[in-house]
């Protein structure tokens, strides 16, 4: 299914279940306003860290450093065709910042920030602030260096304060992804004199300090965080980067169990699921209790990596080996229940548009798999470890346990690694889990900002192959600042053919972000970094 015939076809979906619980003998109005008043959202996992420069910081941690912190920039919002309210990425629009101007030749832009925009402490955000956040970004290393320096935000002498309430950015070049990259998580404004209270000689950024507090003055603030339970925010009642939100608290309460976050949102003592099974999702689907809202989301891709720099998927023909051995049909029925776009069976020529994500051609064919293992030198299979996220458990684990099973019909005898979420991340950084089936999703919606973090060659972070290509880095660096759209479609056509040929990383489906709702909760949006935003939602 394609993704627009998706969307066209995909409704806010109502969902029920039947798990009873005993109520509360007495309910009084001061408890029923503030429950009023508070958004209890329930998920599978949390935060490893508050900072989201932060070593090792997890996807799950987006959702705090989303709200707690404010950007110069962010996006406007459109609607999706099944009604969903989405970002859009094609609208920017500013944040802390008043206004922004690009300079005639194209090469600075000028901020000016809100006068009155203060941090949570009372102290007023300056140009200082800003400049050292920045500075921050671009020099911590890893993935919020990586991720600035793909909008070509690479040295602190780019960041020049201008006076209190205004900031210019250098460009190196002309790029046209520095401003949305302004725009997404990492380019967060810290509090930075209350950050330097906490740094040391040995630790300039105060990252030890950062990891378990805010030093934010965006629309949320953190009350309370006790990691593998629960964190509480509550409203900025001083926010000015956008109207006050609906909503004076939210609860982020983790529950492990699919089942009982189920119940809990049948009972209304939930108002939001974000972590929700696929075949929960496709079972209830058909109810009336509470909503899905579903969105494909942008740029984004399930997949199975190999590493290329260790035998033997360092031959290319026994990753074309198991691109015919994966059992793409299998999971998506019995892993996923539908919840997804296949990625699979596309044309086998090369591709006929710039389009992304799009079908690779590979498909199911064991008998071809066992042909190009031969033909490899390996008649006989081998040994090899699958590497999953047990923070993902629910769809990854069967996933594996049916590409486990398809391997040995080749002669491939694979365990499976079974490692915590709050270590997968880390562990994919290492490139070394041979085979392993892992997500990513680029945050700006262009093919070439997937391939940068992907594929490309000089240290991409999420290049969980270790996959090198010079001529593929070159067509990724070239689409970068191609502004030609004949020339740009070309490079992108050339570097999917290519990430087809070398098959270092299998597509399985584009994913679907189905989050379930309470029929009075309103204002969901969807978004790249697929948490919430506190926001704009509302209890009615």
């Amino acid at each position: 299914m394609k993704r627009r015939d998706f969307l066209k076809s995909a409704s806010i979906t109502a969902l029920s279940a039947g798990a009873v619980f005993a109520a509360p003998a007495i309910i009084t109005p001061a408890m029923a306003q503030a429950r009023k008043e508070t958004l209890v959202v329930l998920i599978e996992n949390g935060p490893n860290s508050m900072d989201i420069h932060g070593v090792g910081t997890s996807f799950r941690s987006y959702v705090a450093c989303w709200n707690i912190y404010d950007r110069l920039l962010t996006f406007g919002r459109k609607t999706l065709p099944n009604g969903v309210q989405s970002y859009d990425y094609s609208q920017i629009k500013g944040e802390l910042a008043e206004s922004y101007e690009l300079a005639p030749d194209g090469m600075s832009c000028t901020f000016k920030l809100r006068k009155n925009a203060t941090f949570h402490d009372g102290a007023p955000v300056t140009a200082e602030d800003v400049k050292w956040s920045l500075d921050r970004a671009v020099s911590v290393g890893g993935f919020p260096t990586f991720q600035m320096k793909a909008g070509s935000l690479e040295k602190p002498e780019q960041f020049v304060v201008v006076d209190d309430k205004t900031i210019r950015i250098d460009f190196l070049r002309k790029d046209k992804l520095t401003l949305p990259d302004l725009a997404v998580v990492v380019p967060a404004v810290f509090n930075s004199k209350l950050a330097k209270k906490h740094a040391t000689e040995k630790d300039p950024w105060a990252m030890d300090w950062m990891k378990t507090n805010s030093a934010g003055g965006g629309a949320f603030k953190l009350v309370r965080w006790t990691p593998g339970q629960e964190c509480v925010f509550e409203r900025n009642e001083d926010w000015k980067c956008g109207p006050l939100p609906p909503m004076k608290r939210v609860v982020l309460r983790e529950v492990p169990s699919a089942g009982n976050r189920r119940a809990l949102m049948e009972r209304g003592d939930a108002d939001i699921s974000v972590d929700n099974p696929p075949k929960d999702t496709a079972d209830i689907i058909k109810g009336g209790k509470y909503l899905v809202a579903s969105a494909p989301i942008e740029n984004s891709l399930k997949y199975v990596g190999m590493v290329v720099t260790q035998k033997p998927f360092d031959d290319v023909k026994v990753r074309q080996a198991i691109t015919y051995a994966v059992p793409y049909q299998q999971i998506y029925d019995a892993a996923i229940f539908g919840r997804g776009i296949p990625m699979s069976g596309g044309p086998a020529t090369a591709p006929a548009d710039a389009s992304w994500p799009q079908p690779f051609p590979y498909k199911t064919d064991l008998a071809k798999a066992k042909a190009l293992l031969a033909e490899a030198g390996y008649p006989d299979g081998f040994e090899t470890t699958i590497s999953i996220d047990l923070g993902d458990a629910t769809v990854s684990e069967p996933e594996a346990v049916l590409l486990q099973q398809s391997l040995a019909q080749i002669g491939v005898k694979a365990t499976i690694e079974k490692i915590p979420g709050s270590n997968f991340r880390s562990a994919m950084l290492q490139k070394n889990r041979p085979l392993h089936i892992a997500s990513f999703g680029g945050w700006l919606n262009f093919p070439d900002y997937f391939f940068f973090w992907g594929y490309h060659g000089q240290n991409a972070v999420f290049n969980t192959m270790s996959y090198k290509n010079k001529d593929m880095d070159a067509f990724i660096d070239s689409a970068r600042f191609e502004f030609d759209k004949a020339k740009y479609e070309n490079d992108i056509k050339s570097f999917i053919k290519m990430a087809i040929d070398d098959a270092p990383r299998i597509p399985l489906y584009q994913q679907l972000l189905d989050v379930a709702l309470q029929k009075d909760v309103k204002g969901y949006t969807y978004w790249f970094h697929r948490q919430l935003d506190f926001r704009e939602i509302a209890k009615v």
